[in-house]
Parts: structure tokens; C-alpha cells; sequence
């Protein structure tokens, strides 16, 4: 279907498919490295070789009957290799199913069958067999890339026995409209949605990121989260294909290795969500361990960062941190910019988001006006589908995204909370978030968030949880006379709960139905 861009300001960069990136970025340096895998020793692969191996991937899939827009599923956790797959993929135009294996085993296996690949491919330290066992298409492992692989099943071994330029003549490529991906949302306890997206949807998300980062091909960048992830997919993986700079990937984040990772690689970029951010913050490395001169920017995304925490940050890394917001269904919703930023917000809308907030009647909401966050455009998905397997086409919706927010008179956006967790105390309207700030204001609380809980005279009744940081001592009544300095006394926690640890999803938001559920436990 012809996509609607007559909403859009004009691109930046002009769609291209992936054949033709590849083939551009060969052309321009064969010998510039593309991926360096962090946990493989630093196993790298350069542009040339990539370009060369997707063709391979394409002609592989070709041979077995795989079509443009057919569905691969790919099972793996974040090996270079699955990425050198990822673009083969893209390279024939079909779309890829690179669902997250982190995931509940139950849930993948029902998501996997209800997806209904053409082919699955899985690593080698999966259990393969039994994870598509109830799948009525073939399924094939792979293992590493540029080994010595003897197994004529195995995808890199077959890809190895072609010969030079195997793929290079395969004319079917990706065009905008055309079904690029299908992802799940985090679902480690209960099987989630899946998301369904077009080529241009990540393109225009991926030139947000760009607006936002001002990365180039001279970039250098970091990422340790799932590309089963909307967000690191649009943060990372799209930039690095836009503009052919070297991106630099691991399974996850490591304390004790992410300066080391910056130092020796010259790494300008990295990711960053607030687990991680709150970690450096918390325990913060000797002075010149965190001596990182290359390192010129980090971003902050999927839960609120604090204006203090944020400020905090930066003294102490001398780092740009961007606080950035988005969601599986929309790619970016806003951004602070490279250029143009402000502490305490999610900053202005990004360039390729169709961005209004309503009120409770639908109409768009004045400046310093609360209202619920909502999105359209051709940046947003195609449609989900439901853990029943019910498609919802969503291509010409207003998606709502269940958050709360305001815009200033400049353009910047705060978020202020979700609809969902709203607390109303006697009537009033209460954001929590507000609350969350006060409490990480003190120095000597490491977590903190609040939660509405039922209360026989005024509804809801606001309560606090704190974790406290290693060595540091602090009472309810220290707790309620710091919030009672900085709050009004109906906004103010009327209870204090310590734990040691807050629950929180797999991308670190903090899960405030959990606490509920620990405060009703505590009853």
C-alpha cells in the first residue's frame, strides 16, 4: 500500500534499501570495519565482507524457496552473526522475526508458531529442535562466522562453500511499504503483543535518531541490549545502516567492562537506559577509570530520568546525556537533542512523529496543559497482534500511548506519568513521578517510586517505596520530612516501605502494579 508522507517534513536522507546501503558503503570503504563484536574477543566484520555475506544469506534463503516478504524468525541472543543474518534477510526483502530469547520458553514457542515463519533459523546454543518442533516449516542452525565449519548443515558452513559473489545477481530488494519486521513487546511473565512494521516506519525512526545524536559515519558506537527490542533497533541498528559508521555490540551491560569497552575501542556513542545510568551513578568508578575522552554522548530511555539524577551524571562523566522517549508501537515519540535540550524533560517531538496531546474529549491541549500523549504517521507500526493472534491495523490510527504529559511554551515535552497509574487522592489528580523525583533528590536513596493503594476516605492513598544505598541509614520519619520540605501534604507518602531491590520489567522500568501487589501482600 502507497504510504502517506504528506505530513512529513522533507528527509533528510532519501530511502534507500538495504541492498543499495550495502552496496554503497562496499563502494565507499570495503576495508572500514561494520560490527565488532564485543563478547566474541572483538570478532569484527568489515563493510566489504558484510555486503558480501548478505548476498550469500539472500542466495541461501533464495535456494530454499524464501520469497520478498516472506517471514524468517531468527533465535539468538546478540551474536555479530545475527546481525550479518538480519541483513540478508533485509537484502532478499524479506522480513525478519528476531524474537527475544530471554523470553518465557512457553511463550516463544506459542509466538513462533503463531507467527508461522517460511524458515527459522536458530543459534547453536539454543535447543533448536525443540523450540520449532511444532513448526510445519524447516528450521536450519547456525554457529559462528569465518570458522573452520565442517557441518554441511549448519548455515555458515553453507554459506562458506558458495562461491565468490554468490547472491550478488538476486534483483529482489526492500521497498518502503514493504513488511520489514515483526518483534514481541517484553513478556517474561505473561506472552506479550507482537509488533508489525514496514521499511519506511524504521527509516524515518532511525533519522530521528540521527537528528537527535548528530552521529555520522566517523561514529563509533555501543550497544548491549536485545535487537529483539524496538529501541535499540531504532536507536542503534538503523543509524549504523543509514550512515555505514562502525557499531560496536554486546549481550548485555557490564559494569566492569563498559570503560574498559570505551577506552580501547574509541567509542563516541553509547546506549543507555536508566538501570544503567542509575548503576554509574550509584557506584561510580575511581576518577580515572571513568577517564573516557572519546566517549561524547550517552542517551537515557524507557523511564523517566530525573532532572537531579541527570545533572549528577554529567558532572561526574563530563558526558552529554539525551533523555529520549518512545515506544514499540511508535519508534521515537520525543527526544532532547544533540543541539537543543533541556533537563527534566523527554524533549521536543521527534522530527518524524505525528505528536499531539489530547484531553479527555480528544482535543489538542494548550501549552502547560496535562493531557494524555498521542501519535500517528507513517513512523508508526503497521498493526499488532495479540497474544490470541488478532491483527489490529493500526496504519491510519491515532495511536494513545497511555502516558501523561505537557508541553512548554518552547516545544519541550515532559512526561508526567501514565494513565494507568494516576493516583487520585480524594478527587485530585496525583502524578507519582513527582513524587519519585523529591525522593531520588535525597543522597542517600538509590531506588525510589510511589504508588497510589486504596484508602477508605480518600480513595487512593499516596505510599512510598525506598531502597536505600550500601552504608546509608534512613527512617519513614527521615522520608516523610524530606517529601513534607519539597511537597503539599496531600502529595506527600503517608507510608514508607524499604526494600532492598524495586521490580522492574526486562528494560528497566519499574513495575508499580508490583508494588501494589507488595503492599497488598503486606497487609
Amino acid at each position: 500500500m502507497p504510504l502517506n508522507m504528506s505530513n512529513q517534513p522533507e528527509l533528510a536522507l532519501p530511502f534507500e534499501s538495504t541492498r543499495s546501503l550495502l552496496t554503497k558503503w562496499r563502494t565507499r570503504d570495503a576495508s572500514k570495519t561494520a560490527l565488532v563484536d564485543l563478547d566474541q574477543g572483538g570478532k569484527s566484520i568489515t563493510w566489504g565482507q558484510l555486503a558480501t555475506e548478505a548476498d550469500k544469506v539472500a542466495q541461501f534463503l533464495a535456494d530454499r524457496g524464501i520469497k520478498p516478504g516472506d517471514k524468517v524468525a531468527v533465535l539468538s541472543d546478540e551474536y555479530l552473526e545475527k546481525l550479518i543474518i538480519w541483513m540478508g534477510i533485509w537484502r532478499l526483502g524479506a522480513a525478519i522475526c528476531p524474537l527475544n530469547v530471554e523470553m518465557n520458553e512457553v511463550h516463544l514457542v506459542e509466538i513462533l508458531e503463531g507467527i508461522e515463519p517460511a524458515l527459522t533459523l536458530w543459534h547453536t546454543n539454543l535447543d533448536g529442535p525443540k523450540l520449532t518442533s511444532g513448526l510445519k516449516t524447516p528450521s536450519i542452525r547456525f554457529n559462528t562466522w569465518k570458522e573452520d565449519a565442517k557441518d554441511p548443515e549448519e548455515l555458515f558452513a553453507i554459506l562458506a562453500a558458495m562461491p565468490d559473489g554468490a547472491g550478488a545477481d538476486i534483483n529482489s530488494e526492500n521497498a518502503a511499504e514493504d513488511l520489514a519486521c515483526i518483534f514481541c513487546t517484553s513478556g517474561t511473565t505473561s506472552k506479550p503483543k507482537s509488533v508489525v512494521y514496514n521499511h519506511m516506519s524504521y527509516w524515518l525512526s532511525g533519522l530521528s535518531t540521527l537528528d537527535m545524536l548528530g552521529l555520522d559515519e566517523n561514529d563509533r558506537t555501543l550497544e548491549y541490549r536485545s535487537f529483539g527490542w524496538n529501541s535499540a533497533q531504532i536507536l542503534s541498528l538503523m543509524p549504523w545502516l543509514q550512515t555505514g559508521l562502525t557499531m560496536h555490540m554486546a549481550k548485555r551491560f557490564s559494569r566492569s567492562r563498559f570503560f574498559g569497552w570505551i577506552r580501547d575501542n574509541n567509542i563516541t556513542f553509547s546506549a543507555g537506559v536508566p538501570t544503567v545510568v542509575n548503576m554509574l551513578l550509584n557506584e561510580p568508578p575511581p576518577e580515572a577509570e571513568r577517564d573516557v575522552p572519546s566517549l561524547q554522548r550517552m542517551t537515557c530511555s524507557t523511564a523517566p530520568l530525573s532532572p537531579d539524577q541527570w545533572a549528577k551524571f554529567e558532572n561526574i562523566y563530563g558526558v552529554t546525556l539525551l533523555q529520549l522517549y518512545g515506544m514499540s508501537e511508535a519508534g521515537w515519540i520525543c527526544g532532547n537533542r544533540h543541539y537543543r535540550r533541556a533537563m527534566g524533560t523527554v524533549g521536543p517531538p521527534a522530527k518524524h512523529q505525528e505528536f499531539i496531546i489530547v484531553d479527555g474529549n480528544g482535543t489538542a491541549c494548550p501549552p502547560g496543559v496535562e493531557g494524555e500523549i498521542t501519535i500517528g504517521g507513517p513512523q508508526t507500526c503497521m498493526g499488532t497482534i495479540s497474544p490470541d493472534g488478532e491483527f489490529e491495523d493500526l496504519s491510519e490510527a491515532r495511536i494513545k500511548t497511555g502516558d501523561l504529559g505537557m508541553m512548554d511554551k518552547d516545544g519541550f515535552v515532559t512526561v508526567t506519568g501514565r494513565t494507568k497509574d494516576l493516583i487520585i487522592r480524594g478527587g485530585v489528580n496525583i502524578a507519582p513521578l513527582e513524587i519519585d523525583n523529591v525522593l531520588l533528590r535525597n543522597p542517600k536513596v538509590r531506588e525510589a517510586a510511589a504508588v497510589g493503594v486504596p484508602d477508605n476516605i480518600y480513595g487512593e492513598e499516596v505510599i512510598a517505596f525506598v531502597s536505600v544505598k550500601s552504608g546509608e541509614n534512613l527512617t519513614e520519619e527521615d522520608v516523610k520530612s524530606w517529601c513534607a520540605d519539597s511537597l503539599p501534604a496531600f502529595k506527600a507518602p503517608k507510608h514508607v516501605y524499604f526494600t532492598d531491590e524495586l521490580p522492574k520489567s526486562d528494560r528497566g522500568k519499574v513495575l508499580r502494579d508490583g508494588l501494589r501487589d507488595i503492599w497488598l501482600s503486606a497487609k
